[in-house]
């Protein structure tokens, strides 16, 4: 007996520091020449000692996806009682801002990519990766369908699939064709690294057939003919560096071709960067043409072949055709087939986009989050919560309030519904309780001058554009609120609920914005910040080059992207097909 009470009382003082006798034991065992220890699974270990030693099932969070949102989110979770999947048909980040810049050689590919296992090795939680395509999203069962995307044959299945506790829905969204005949058979887009990767080739393809002593005259102009469909950041964009390549790299390589080059740029509406403002717009407008940019507006195209482009004159309903040597496509978004079918899936049928809550909630599934392009806030209007809002401010059932009765509720008004706050910056007015003095006149407000003072406000609102700086913020939203959940559920922070009891457990997502920019070629670029400040010419290129340098994901990116930004000052831009 004497004994079994040694070996029990050695195995609790074992256990109660048991990585200190590893350490002694490894100690020992290297002769005290190597001293080397890793304690697996600390975040696990920790889970369960916090616990009292109980094993308490892991919830699991599969994320769909690796862009701005799907990064964002998994950059900022921090809990560590998660495990994480993530599913996604690239394994790496890509800084999508500076894709233009990779089609003409300015930036390397592989300097604006960085590997999603480096993101998240560090995590003080388990993170899998799937290199994988969901095919298929099964809400009754919670599993998530997938596909191998690997297209070398190594046997085994392809499909599998992969439960959730919550989802997170970050796919992305696919460019948008309008179901234009010939699009996705002869033109490129600008989406992915591969599509850059392909444009650069393409480019140099066409001035090297041009060279050729066989070629017309006619076809030699045809070739080199460079069509830009879409008046967007990135269409105008990619023009700009189209243009800086062939002026100040191409035109020295093949200088018998420059004379026969064109570039058209294609907007269906009146003006391009019509998002941005005015002043950048008409800015814009005259360098392109001051360039010898073909600026084509109130172009609407119906249709491309392998070797022309139709577009139909607005002004004039006259039908055009233009002959090409290669055609990029950038004219928005689209939704992609799978979170098509899974809207149908839970009645979401007769919209766009996946229609959220605004904490980022899928409408009508309680686990399963939305954010980024594939998703789009669906803002709760005041008039429908009207009556309730007037409810819950007449503590005393009156029937009537004067506007300091509002007191207790007005910060939750305001936060619960941003457009009261547009509403009242557009009406210049100081605050939401003079908005409500301004409508009462002599007599108390009673439910119908309530309706009116507000009546204007949800004609303020707006969704929000489909940007990577939207889905950053999204994702970072969505992971500080997993990251407080436990603590939330005990304490909510979040607005009143007006048709309910309680507040929200969360605060809801507000978006920044932070500004935009606009490379208009020539080292010039436009810049519209907060404040309606506006910024256009060589010093706002410096600023561009700084802002995006600290966007980027990690130091060896940053490196990568200012070497090659240094590179091409120095020695130009790469014109080799590799």
């Amino acid at each position: 007996m004497s004994g079994y009470r040694f070996y029990q009382k050695a195995s609790e003082v074992y256990n109660s520091r048991r990585n200190l006798y590893n350490l002694l034991v490894i100690t020992s065992v290297s002769g005290g020449g190597l001293l080397a220890f890793a304690n697996n699974n600390p975040a696990r270990t920790a889970y369960a000692d916090a616990a009292g030693g109980a094993h308490i099932r892991r919830k699991k969070v599969v994320v769909l996806g690796t862009g701005w949102a799907g990064t964002s989110f998994l950059k900022g979770l921090k809990d560590p009682s998660l495990d994480v999947e993530i599913v996604s048909p690239r394994n790496y980040f890509a800084f999508t801002p500076l894709l233009p810049s990779v089609t003409n050689g300015t930036v390397e590919a592989r300097s604006i990519v960085e590997p999603i296992r480096n993101i998240v090795r560090k995590k003080q939680f388990d993170v899998q990766f799937r290199e994988a395509e969901c095919y298929k999203i099964d809400t009754k069962n919670k599993k998530v369908h997938c596909k191998s995307t690997q297209q070398n044959n190594v046997g085994g299945s392809d499909e599998f699939t992969v439960d959730y506790d919550y989802l997170v829905i970050a796919m992305g969204a696919r460019s948008n064709t309008f179901n234009t005949p010939g699009v996705v058979e002869h033109t490129h887009f600008l989406k992915e690294i591969e599509d850059a990767q392909k444009i650069r080739k393409t480019v140099i393809d066409c001035f090297e057939k041009a060279s050729l002593p066989n070629i017309s005259e006619e076809e030699r102009k045809r070739i080199l003919h460079f069509v830009v469909v879409g008046g967007g950041p990135t269409g105008v964009e990619f023009a700009a560096e189209l243009h800086d390549f062939v002026i100040e790299d191409l035109a020295k390589l093949y200088p018998d071709l420059k004379s026969y080059v064109t570039i058209t740029l294609l907007e269906a509406g009146d003006h391009i960067l019509n998002m941005f403002d005015k002043r950048i717009t008409q800015f814009a407008e005259d360098k392109f043409r001051r360039d010898g940019l073909d600026l084509k507006v109130g172009s609407m195209v119906t249709k491309v072949t392998d070797k022309e482009i139709c577009t139909k004159e607005r002004a004039t309903g006259k039908n055009v055709s233009i002959p090409y040597g290669m055609v990029v496509w950038s004219t928005g978004i689209g939704t992609r087939p799978v979170v098509m079918d899974f809207m149908k899936q839970i009645g979401q049928t007769n919209r766009r986009v996946l229609a959220t809550d605004e904490w980022l909630r899928v409408e009508g599934c309680e686990d399963i989050y939305a954010l980024g392009d594939c998703a789009t806030i669906d803002q709760r209007k005041v008039m429908e919560d009207i009556a309730s809002i007037f409810t819950k401010a007449d503590k005393n059932n009156t029937g009537k309030l004067k506007a300091d009765d509002f007191n207790e509720v007005i910060n939750d008004i305001t936060e619960r519904y941003p457009q009261v706050v547009i509403h009242l910056k557009k009406q210049q007015v100081k605050n939401f309780l003079q908005l409500l003095k301004n409508a009462q006149g002599e007599d108390e407000l009673d439910i119908e001058k309530f309706k009116l003072a507000l009546s204007a406000v949800d004609a303020q609102m707006k969704n929000l554009p489909a940007t990577a700086q939207v889905a950053a913020q999204q994702g970072s939203y969505l992971a500080d609120c997993f990251n407080r959940m436990n603590d939330c559920e005990k304490n909510p922070e979040g607005p009143l609920r007006f048709r309910g009891s309680g507040r929200h457990r969360f605060k809801a997502f507000r978006y920044k914005h932070l500004g935009q920019f606009a490379p208009l070629g020539g080292e010039q670029t436009a810049a519209q910040l907060p404040g309606d400040w506006v910024s256009i010419g060589h010093s706002t290129q410096w600023l561009w080059y700084s802002v995006y340098a600290s966007k980027l994901v990690s130091w060896r990116t940053r490196a990568l992207v200012i070497s090659d930004w240094g590179r091409r000052f120095i020695f130009g831009r790469d014109s080799s097909k590799i």
